[in-house]
């Protein structure tokens, strides 16, 4: 039984609804150990023969068997693993893949057999060696001769120890001594059992064959044995061919990106800067985040709820809540908390303290013929954090702690003289009848806050300013109350069910946490880091265009290298993911570029606002680093899909025969 059987072949090209066959019923048998020489003019449909052969051409008539078993050409995996592991290819025009060295020309089809990776370099250059290039293995194709290019060739045909070796005029453009070389290179690959199957135009090529086909206007017009065939030995082979691996996908695509590093490195600047910018307003928002809420941990007990009355009766939010208040600005009286109010609190669980507190949005302070005027003034209660008071104490029984630019207009750029200074309190109420009242006392200075980025913290204690309330007959209702949860991990809870609390169906009070006013601030700063990003990211998109235009552009450039690719029997997949690998490259290398120059800008910003707010505003996290790479890859990846999908559906042939 032949090893390689054609029965019937029959091939024909359309143009439009007419028709122009090439092949008219072709009946070969091949053996191993044979050199056939298929000669015939241009356009005899020698090549229509070998890429039917080759497992190239999937269209035709007729039955194609190897060693007894038919090859089912409308099977696309059986054509892979029969091109992969049965076939190895020698051209006329050498396609070698330009930007790899003949070494890494060889080992693109030792990737796909099952030799490591030690013994696939070091098969690859053996076979350098043996044809006669073991001291050019570190050059490329473009610096070699025209006879150098083909024994390259004709070592990577060999490579995956295919049966049968196809070659399509392998000497066509090379001189006599090459040509020489060349054929006695054939002829000792089938000495060593191989079949080689070599067509040429050229008499003098083809009488070096063991038999000599000839074929004339798509018909076998003579069948002659010139010679017996090479003696063929059965040794088990060493190896087996196997699928292409996603590692060597991904390192092809590594060597053709670094091959066309520096245009390529255009795109990765332009994908960088819509990462960084994304990544800069997202670092800053954090940044700002971390700050707003350290300035306000740094004023107010992380376990303290601020309650107040709820004049509308309904269960509201604490932003809700607030909302209201705007409505009874005119109605002071509405937002007063009674003693018998107050009594319900101390019945919430998880509550330690219960302060009734006084809160005033206009105050004076004078003191040696000088007036300073204040918005917020405000009880001392547990509310305020430990170290609120930078200077001096919290205030007592007739005491006060005012704020340090409060202490500055007063008493001069040395505000720590104004402790143990009586100043002059005065400020606005109404009366239990709500007419305005003007409340006046004299205080003493005991303490000095610095409420920092224009906050002012001024107060006295409750018992100090209900006397003077009750002295200037002004109401003595709390209008705030300070409540002090157990622990950090209560205050949630804790604030619940004060919102809870009812009486008569009416829901009495209002609660906010320190918790409540950063998820406020918080929401703010957050939507306009999103705006701010979502600005940025629109370069994304047009990185993302000019990813998909390099794609295209590299398909189009390395339509022959897919063709080579396909003809050594990578499949489809294996395309798709070259092309694909080579894309999520870019996007990581952009999203590193991104990810330093974040840093050092972040950096150098950081330096330059730590001198005016005394921390870090730009703060990048891990997060965040994370978030930028898998942002990168979506885009490369997204980016990649048509061109890929375009460069794993090109024909074989068409792909081979591109300029």
């Amino acid at each position: 039984m032949a090893f390689l059987e054609l029965h019937n072949i029959h091939k024909s090209y359309y143009l439009g609804q007419e028709e122009f066959p090439v092949l008219k019923g072709i009946d070969l048998n091949f053996e191993l150990g044979e050199f056939v020489s298929i000669l015939g003019e241009s356009g005899g449909g020698k090549s229509t023969l070998m890429n039917i052969i080759g497992g190239l051409d999937r269209n035709f008539e007729g039955d194609v068997m190897i060693d007894g078993t038919k090859l089912d050409h409308k099977k696309q995996k059986q054509l892979d693993d029969y091109r992969r592991g049965t076939i190895g290819y020698i051209y006329q025009a050498y396609n070698l893949i330009s930007h790899l060295n003949i070494v890494d020309n060889v080992m693109v089809s030792l990737n796909m057999t099952t030799l490591n990776s030690g013994d696939r370099r070091k098969r690859a250059e053996e076979l350098l060696t043996k044809v006669g290039l073991g001291d050019q293995l570190k050059k490329h194709p473009n610096q070699l001769s025209g006879g150098q290019k083909q024994r390259v060739a004709i070592a990577r045909a060999l490579a995956s120890d295919p049966e049968i070796i196809i070659a399509d005029e392998p000497t066509g453009a090379l001189d006599s001594v090459n040509t020489a070389e060349v054929l006695e290179i054939l002829k000792g690959i089938a000495a060593d059992g191989k079949l080689v199957i070599a067509v040429t135009h050229s008499q003098d090529v083809a009488d070096h064959g063991t038999r000599i086909v000839q074929l004339v206007d798509g018909k076998i017009n003579d069948d002659m044995r010139v010679r017996p065939a090479y003696d063929v030995a059965q040794p088990q082979p060493a190896f087996k061919s196997k699928p292409l691996s996603a590692t060597a996908s991904y390192k092809n695509a590594f060597q053709h990106l670094m091959y066309n590093f520096w245009r390529n490195s255009i795109i990765m600047i332009g994908t960088a800067i819509g990462l960084f910018a994304v990544m800069l307003f997202t670092g800053l928002g954090n940044g700002v985040n971390a700050f707003i809420q350290d300035q306000i941990s740094s004023m107010i007990n992380p376990t303290s709820i601020t309650v107040i009355n709820n004049p509308t009766g309904k269960h509201l939010s604490s932003t809700q809540l607030q909302q209201k208040m705007s409505q009874y600005a005119n109605q002071p009286q509405k937002l007063l908390i009674s003693d018998t109010k107050l009594k319900k609190l101390n019945t919430v669980k998880n509550v330690d303290s219960v302060e009734a507190g006084y809160q005033f949005s206009n105050f004076t302070l004078a003191y040696n013929k000088k007036n300073v005027t204040g918005s917020n003034f405000q009880t001392w209660t547990k509310a305020y954090a430990s170290d609120t008071v930078k200077s001096g104490h919290k205030p007592g029984n007739n005491e006060i702690a005012i704020d340090k630019n409060q202490a500055i207009n007063l008493v001069g750029s040395d505000y720590k003289k104004a402790l143990g200074k009586t100043v002059s309190l005065t400020l606005a109420t109404v009366t239990k009848n709500n007419r305005p009242v003007q409340v006046h006392g004299k205080v003493k200075v005991v303490g000095i806050t610095s409420g920092g980025q224009g906050n002012s913290i001024v107060g006295t204690n409750y018992t100090t300013m209900r006397r003077l309330l009750e002295r200037s007959h002004a109401v003595t209702d709390a209008n705030f109350v300070s409540v002090n949860a157990s622990s950090a991990t209560k205050v949630k809870k804790a604030a619940e069910d004060i919102r809870n609390l009812k009486d008569n169906g009416k829901y009495l009070f209002g609660a906010t946490t320190v918790g409540d006013i950063l998820d406020t601030v918080n929401q703010y700063v957050q939507i306009a880091s999103i705006v701010l990003a979502a600005i940025a990211g629109i370069s994304l998109v047009v990185s993302a265009l000019m990813i998909i235009v390099t794609m295209y552009m590299s398909v189009s450039e390395r339509t022959k290298e897919i063709g080579i690719l396909r003809a050594l029997g990578e499949r489809k997949k294996d395309i798709r993911r070259l092309f694909t690998a080579e894309s999520l490259l870019i996007g990581v290398f952009s999203a590193v570029l991104a990810v330093v120059v974040t840093w050092l800008i972040g950096s150098g910003l950081n330096s330059m606002l730590y001198g005016i707010v005394k921390y870090n505003m730009v703060q990048i996290t891990p997060g965040n680093v994370i978030g930028t790479f898998v942002i990168a890859l979506i885009i490369a990846f997204l980016a990649a899909l048509l061109p890929a999908r375009r460069a794993s559906r090109l024909n074989p042939i068409d792909a081979l025969s591109a300029d």
